[in-house]
């Protein structure tokens, strides 16, 4: 016999199903809000020391307190530059009342840059957790849920069609949302030239000791990436400030001190950015039908290809040249004219240069490519003229090594350097690498420093 259906099961059904969706719905929203919360809570119960001090607050130890009451804690800075994304694990204690320091940096680098998986953001996934498990390795279970883990990306991203860059940092934030450290809203973001500037600034301060004494001379920061270059110091002359243009001076709080600095970021002028222009190229665009691009500044016998920002150039020299330097010299200047604001004032700072002005020192020999080293500004022009004038007879490794040099001899005297102006050269300041990450690491926890003194 048929059996006939209860319809009174069904209609039970049909409203506990939906029922049942929505309550699984909000606890999973529950679970996520008190996650986020906890995370918090433990990141300011271990930095409580440095926000809470001057407000006469007593704090409990902290699982990461030491026995002079010196506060651990941790900080994962991802650098996602143009040639290759980068991790730094800082471990660091804090005082009541002192700037922080520093006691050990993990680093670990990978190519290529997040910008070649523009048009296929899943293949970016595999690099991130790699270097998400080495975080993990080095930083003890107790303190993951209050690790702030941050990706800013520089040039590289910053090149990019806005929504493919978005497309791009989308796909990292669900990765870091599934990881077991502390990730705000804010976690991932394209990082403006200025903020880079700054970061750097603050990194070589605080490991020159600059930012421990208030009164002693601060030192400014020369950077040449792939597609920007920054420069950044603190004005002493009243002259600087009145007379620099609009968006050139920045105001920067941290540690309880502000500092109004001359930074900024010219976007195009990075070395692999600038050697596209000079051989007449285009950002981003193929050259019309595959033809050549002819360039004063190679061997006039090269014949070769380049890749850039996934886009391969057919190159050549030009055949008339002898001595290279000079018509690439005047083929840079073009490229450079009225790009750069020159200061009077650089002459009186002492600066620090990283990246490729290492780089390319280290590769001529002008400074130890492992330890680094002084040179001044008119060692670049020396090198350049020299490698210039040797390119057809001595050809280097680097056939772009002439047009490289000119460039960065040229891009120094535009920033208002003299020829005897001495630069020093350094990767790592007391085996700290000099990158902007520890500076950008110490803004971001200042900043939720600044956001729980507004809650309480």
């Amino acid at each position: 016999m048929r059996k006939i259906p209860n319809n009174g099961n069904l209609k039970m059904m049909k409203v506990a199903y939906p029922l049942g969706l929505f309550v699984c719905l909000f606890i999973y929203i529950a679970y996520i809000k008190w996650h986020w919360v906890f995370a918090t809570q433990a990141f300011f119960s271990i930095t409580e020391a440095a926000s809470g001090a001057h407000r006469g607050h007593q704090t409990r130890d902290a699982p990461g307190t030491t026995a002079r009451g010196h506060k651990v804690f941790y900080g994962i800075m991802f650098d996602a530059g143009s040639t290759g994304t980068r991790v730094h694990i800082f471990q660091l204690t804090w005082q009541p009342g002192e700037t922080p320091t520093l006691t050990h940096e993990t680093f670990k680098a990978l190519q290529p840059g997040l910008s070649a998986y523009v048009d296929d953001v899943e293949k970016s996934t595999p690099g991130i957790q790699e270097l998400l498990d080495v975080a993990k390795q080095e930083i003890p279970f107790d303190f993951w849920k209050a690790t702030p883990l941050v990706l800013k990306a520089t040039a590289g991203l910053r090149l990019l069609p806005g929504e493919k860059a978005q497309n791009l940092l989308q796909k990292v934030k669900e990765v870091f949302k599934a990881s077991p450290f502390l990730v705000g809203d804010d976690c991932v973001s394209i990082m403006n030239g200025t903020d880079e500037g700054i970061s750097a600034w603050i990194t070589v301060n605080f490991l020159t000791g600059s930012l421990k004494s208030p009164g002693s001379n601060s030192v400014g920061m020369l950077d040449l990436g792939g597609g920007s270059t920054q420069i950044t110091f603190l004005p002493r002359v009243e002259d600087t400030l009145r007379t620099s243009p609009p968006g050139y001076l920045t105001s920067l709080q941290i540690f309880n001190r502000t500092y109004k600095l001359y930074s900024y970021s010219y976007l195009g002028l990075g070395l692999m950015s600038a050697r596209l222009a000079i051989l007449g190229g285009t950002e981003g665009k193929p050259v019309e039908g595959g033809k050549e691009l002819v360039s004063p500044c190679l061997a006039p016998s090269f014949k070769g290809e380049w890749e850039h920002a996934e886009i391969t150039y057919r190159l050549s020299g030009q055949k008339a040249a002898v001595n290279l330097y000079q018509p690439c010299a005047r083929r840079v200047s073009e490229v450079l004219q009225n790009k750069v604001h020159r200061t009077e004032e650089v002459k009186d700072v002492d600066f620090y240069a990283f990246s490729y002005y290492y780089d390319l020192a280290a590769n001529v020999g002008l400074i130890d490519a492992e330890k680094g080293g002084s040179l001044v500004v008119g060692d670049f022009e020396i090198a350049a003229k020299y490698v210039c004038r040797t390119a057809e007879t001595r050809p280097q490794s680097n056939p772009f090594l002439c047009m490289d040099l000119t460039y960065i001899s040229l891009l120094l005297r535009e920033f208002g350097f003299p020829g005897n102006k001495v630069l020093k050269l350094t990767r790592k300041i007391n085996n700290v690498e000099t990158s902007w990450a520890l500076g950008a690491i110490f803004h971001y926890i200042d900043s939720l420093n600044g956001q729980k003194s507004r809650a309480s």
